[in-house]
């Protein structure tokens, strides 16, 4: 007598296996963002010396193994800060946009955020200035992860702008210096604001750099 094996139900018809590695990579990304929330707090009340990766991990109630983890080092932790706190100064990358040049650099230094932006890029570029000066790591990593690929990201979109014939520029890399200066320099010090009486003082007076920046190297028929 042949005997048969019962199938069971729903054999063969096993539900999709989920993606590998997704929702870890998630989490991650999410735990990230508050670590380092948690850590720019930290760096801003204790300052860099005063700052430990136990406290941050104690503020993020999690422990120093995952955390050190994500971020192998405190100087990890300061480089993450001036890597996302990089598109507060200047908002690059930047598809082709039908504004005006004026108006596309005043979105790129971001002239027309508000007073609690304000703040909170100042209280950063602040911060990021004191301890510059007391610990020469801190330095190169505003200099590497900051400044440097900010002005690398400027003078890029500036060629763009060589290429489609909207300005004249011999030098890209200098016209980025160039107009950096002008628009950081008006903005002055975090703390001292170079006696604006107020921000749209401020904006009004960036703007003039802005409008003595192009009328050098706007293109014009020969």
């Amino acid at each position: 007598m042949k005997t048969t094996t019962a199938t069971p139900k729903n054999a063969g018809h096993r539900p999709p296996a989920r993606p590998r590695g997704r929702p870890k990579l998630r989490a991650d990304d999410a735990r990230r963002r508050e670590i380092l929330a948690h850590a720019q707090e930290t760096f801003l009340a204790r300052g860099y010396a005063g700052t430990t990766t136990d406290v941050v991990a104690a503020r993020c109630r999690m422990s120093k193994q995952t955390l050190y983890r994500l971020f192998p080092s405190k100087t990890a932790l300061f480089r993450a800060m001036i890597e996302a706190h990089r598109q507060t100064m200047l908002d690059l990358p930047r598809h082709d946009e039908e504004a005006s040049l004026a108006e596309v650099i005043a979105a790129i230094f971001r002239i027309d955020i508000d007073a609690d932006e304000e703040r909170a890029r100042a209280a950063f570029i602040h911060l990021a200035m004191m301890e510059s000066h007391q610990f020469p790591e801190i330095a190169d990593l505003v200099r590497r992860h900051g400044v440097e690929p900010s002005r690398r990201l400027l003078a890029e979109w500036l060629a763009g702008q060589c290429a489609r014939g909207a300005i004249r520029l011999d030098d890209v890399e200098s016209g980025a210096r160039m107009l950096m200066d002008m628009i950081f320099g008006a903005m002055g010090p975090p703390s001292g604001n170079l006696g604006w009486s107020d921000l749209a003082a401020r904006k009004v007076h960036i703007r003039r750099c802005i409008d003595v920046f192009l009328d050098g190297v706007r293109a014009r028929p020969d």
